[in-house]
């Protein structure tokens, strides 16, 4: 979907277009007789060319205006929003570039300093242009790790290596603010509030490398991922997880999270009971009703591992897989939501089905 995102899923009567990381034309397919949009992460609305000058002054622009007073629960929207802006100014974060290696260095020393415990799990793949090996590495960011029962919160962490789906400049320089950066800031903004919050299960926070290292439509996504999960299933932990929630571009500022079909197809019960959460504090954003069919990282975690796995996700976002996937146009109130709605159903978090 992202950087070549999730890619759409195909089935035996729907036309799917890969759903976010293709970097070729993908088709938007509207059935309005089931109200679904079956939807290829390419097919954002191209954006106008942004020079150099314009890219660095959208990434270093002022702190998100919308929100002027930290949000309830403790989370703090400035200080999520500068999150991001750090993220961004690192600049472009390709799997196996320094851009990534900053990256990983600035998670770790993060997550570090609030006493959790981490590890990267690397793996190489081979890269699909010079055929070169590429080190990648998901981090896992673990809370209250003696737990035997947990729960996985993922995003990805690396960016598509060009904006694809820029009209203009396919070739330019992408930051990926929301789509890439905005659920790293996110676990950023929550690791403040992880040492007093009492969640049912323990949380391991799982920022997935290679999700979108993709120059042609043939190019495998979903390289983390799909490591994680089969390292999951062929090497069983001590450990068992009940459920995984996957987060992709929240930070937009008109947000807008539909419920996804695949999710509602793997985990019902885990997204009713995300909305659920999210009526009750009424947080509007997060809409009860499907909108998209997205292949994205929580496929490999559904099909391979069998962890119950979600997608929240707003691909409504207009400036996907262009230049113009900056900060400027992201919110720190948009992912305060979120990350509230997190916080509150990690500590009701339903029974999982028996096996």
């Amino acid at each position: 979907m992202r950087v070549g995102k999730p890619k759409v899923v195909s089935s035996p009567d729907r036309q799917a277009c890969r759903f976010g990381r293709l970097a070729a034309f993908a088709g938007l397919l509207a059935i309005p007789s089931v109200g679904l949009l079956i939807y290829d992460m390419q097919d954002a609305t191209p954006q106008q060319r942004r020079t150099p000058t314009e890219t660095k002054q959208a990434v270093n622009s002022k702190p998100d205006t919308q929100v002027t007073q930290p949000a309830r629960g403790g989370l703090n929207a400035r200080r999520a929003y500068s999150y991001l802006v750090k993220i961004c100014r690192i600049g472009p974060r390709v799997s196996g570039t320094k851009g990534m290696s900053a990256q990983q260095k600035m998670i770790a020393d993060h997550f570090s300093k609030f006493g959790a415990q981490l590890r990267f799990q690397s793996f190489d793949v081979i890269h699909p242009q010079s055929g070169t090996p590429v080190r990648m590495n998901n981090l896992v960011v673990s809370w209250d790790k003696q737990a035997k029962q947990r729960v996985l919160l993922a995003c990805h962490y690396d960016t598509r290596p060009f904006p694809d789906r820029d009209r203009r400049n396919p070739q330019g320089r992408f930051i990926g603010a929301n789509d890439g950066a905005s659920g790293v800031a996110l676990f950023m903004e929550l690791a403040h509030q992880m040492k007093n919050l009492k969640p049912t299960y323990g949380v391991d926070f799982v920022f997935f490398d290679g999700e979108e290292l993709v120059y042609s439509p043939q190019d495998k996504y979903f390289l983390g991922s799909e490591y994680f999960a089969k390292q999951y299933r062929d090497h069983p932990p001590e450990y068992r997880y009940v459920y995984g929630v996957l987060v992709d571009m929240i930070a937009d500022r008109n947000l807008n999270i539909y419920q996804e079909t695949n999710s509602v197809n793997y985990a019902p019960k885990l997204v009713g009971s995300i909305w659920q959460t999210a009526r009750r504090l009424k947080v509007r954003e997060f809409i009860s009703r499907e909108k998209y069919e997205i292949r994205d990282d929580h496929i490999p975690l559904n099909e391979i591992a069998r962890i119950p796995t979600c997608d929240i996700i707003d691909f409504d976002y207009r400036f996907w897989h262009t230049t113009r996937d900056v900060p400027a146009k992201c919110s720190g109130s948009s992912m305060v939501k979120v990350g509230r709605v997190l916080l509150q159903w990690l500590t009701e978090v339903p029974p999982p089905k028996p096996q």
